[in-house]
């Protein structure tokens, strides 16, 4: 899971900054490279313990076979740039000791300082509010999907009013597990007021506590319990979505209605599938046998068949691209989604997306904006649509589109660290992309091929070769050719500026 906050470490007269890439000497930056600050956090991180040489070539060269001999020289042009260690009481006068034939550790006294809390983010000028995970008041891991399945679905019936401003999932349960203040909380994700709760489902019933926080005041505005039959739950959800936006909103205008699973096990095997989209490939073939089950169970289940939709596009990008009977396949269950329930957001934007892939862009510019108007809280959809708008080369556009997904989404998962990297390439602030880019987040997907053409246009071409030689490890068919005729582009001058720098990167024509 992603930190809430990364911490600095002092050390003699340095202070290194992991999430800021940055090490300086008495407030003064080090020209250290982005290897060496690899391995040095990880030796900063375990002072005193022996690092293996296979630990560190992992840290400093992630996903990828290197020489022994690439750590020696870093380690070795680490230690020329830290110089001696007179001052910072290390023995022997060095920070990095060799341990022969194992590895290296780090001798000096390190000082955490003060953690790095986000800065808060100005509230919304509409009421404001993030679910957090309920608990499951069980140790059985079925209860626990249950319980955040509860809670997804409450984000995302809250998230179709438009008179609310909705924190996505995937932020939301960024705080799972987590002890933490409500008002820290509610300032990081930039909202007033939290909805927390604990559930628990046994013999047939159903038990759900839950409450609305004011996160300024510390005020409960509502709270009660639901003790129900297991067949009502979707009746639960409903009314839980109606108290909390006549308690912020002063009054009941409830969106269109959502189609409803019909059998329960399609419901809990639909819940467990979306923890696996965003994973492995292994991953997603767990999930999409669990959809196919799903969709056989309650053939008029859409949410099923949207994120089968997504499963089968996801397949295309772990086996490097489209291929057309995926593509129809995906674009088949997509439109049946639609259709099955016409009023779901996330079914629109999946269905836009895979009919831009089509070059349908009439059909597919109508579904986005039908999406936004079903459910203007959907990060998700703006974060599709800016990578679809800058394919077209509406630049700004899409910028604008990847800030108001971050803003709805602050903990989004990888592809969103893509996408912006990618606007910020197309718009040729490149400085600004390779920083999305080598974010922990992102770092290890396909985005590298953004990566290093952005480095590429700023002349770091060893830097940039590095980078496209690690994106093929994990891409090997990669050609650019390929990509440029499969990928969306409306655009003939955006177009060349990304096979421009994918030229200069050294990636296969």
């Amino acid at each position: 899971m992603r930190r809430m906050q990364e911490a600095r470490f002092a050390f003699g007269p340095f202070v290194l900054d992991p999430g800021g890439g940055t090490l300086l000497r008495n407030g003064i930056p080090v020209a250290v490279g982005h290897r060496g600050i690899k391995l040095l956090v990880a030796l900063v991180g375990r002072p005193g313990e022996i690092l293996s040489k296979a630990e560190l070539m992992d840290a400093g060269w992630p996903g990828t076979a290197v020489e022994e001999g690439n750590l020696t020289v870093q380690i070795a042009q680490l230690r020329k740039l830290l110089g001696p260690a007179a001052d910072g009481g290390v023995r022997g006068g060095e920070w990095i000791a060799t341990v022969p034939r194992v590895g290296y550790r780090f001798l000096g006294a390190i000082e955490q300082l003060d953690k790095r809390t986000r800065k808060p983010l100005p509230l919304p000028d509409k009421p404001s509010i993030a679910v957090l995970p309920f608990v499951s008041v069980s140790n059985d891991p079925e209860q626990e999907s249950f319980a955040d399945g509860l809670t997804e679905d409450l984000i995302t019936d809250l998230s179709r009013a438009s008179g609310l401003f909705v924190i996505a999932r995937n932020s939301a349960f960024a705080y799972k597990g987590k002890a933490m203040d409500v008002r820290t909380i509610a300032e990081e994700l930039g909202v007033r007021y939290l909805l927390e709760g604990s559930a628990r489902r046994a013999a047939g019933r159903v038990r759900i506590n839950a409450q609305l926080v004011d996160a300024v005041s510390g005020n409960h505005l509502w709270a009660e319990r639901f003790d129900r039959s297991l067949d009502d739950i979707f009746a639960v959800q409903d009314e839980v979505t109606a108290k909390i936006m006549e308690a912020l909103l002063g009054r009941l205008r409830a969106p269109p209605p959502r189609n409803r699973p019909k059998n329960l096990e399609a419901y809990d095997l639909c819940v467990r599938a979306r923890k696996l989209m965003d994973d492995t490939p292994q991953s997603a073939r767990e999930a999409h046998l669990m959809l196919t089950r799903a969709v056989s169970l309650d053939p008029e289940y859409a949410e099923a068949y949207r994120w089968l939709a997504m499963n089968h596009w996801m397949g295309w990008v772990h086996s490097g691209g489209p291929t057309e009977p995926t593509r129809d396949v995906a674009l088949e269950l997509a439109r049946k989604a639609v259709a099955i329930d016409p009023n779901d957001a996330g079914s629109r934007w999946v269905l836009a997306y895979l009919l831009a892939y089509e070059r349908s862009f009439a059909e597919a510019d109508a579904e986005f904006t039908r999406a936004i108007e079903l459910d203007p809280n959907e990060a998700d959809t703006f974060a599709a649509l800016s990578d679809i708008a800058v394919l077209a080369g509406r630049v700004e556009e899409g910028l604008e589109h990847i800030r108001k997904a971050f803003r709805l989404n602050p903990f989004p998962a990888s592809w969103y660290y893509l996408t912006l990297g990618q606007a910020q390439y197309a718009a040729g602030d490149y400085e600004a992309a390779v920083e999305t880019l080598r974010r922990d987040e992102t770092y290890r997907t396909s985005s590298r091929r953004f990566l290093a053409a952005s480095l590429a246009q700023l002349g770091r071409l060893d830097e940039a070769r590095a980078e496209a030689e690690l994106f093929l490890v994990g891409n090997p068919h990669f050609t650019t050719h390929h990509w440029a005729t499969t990928e969306p582009f409306r655009d003939a001058a955006t177009l060349e500026h990304f096979v421009e720098g994918f030229r200069k990167a050294g990636l296969p024509e």
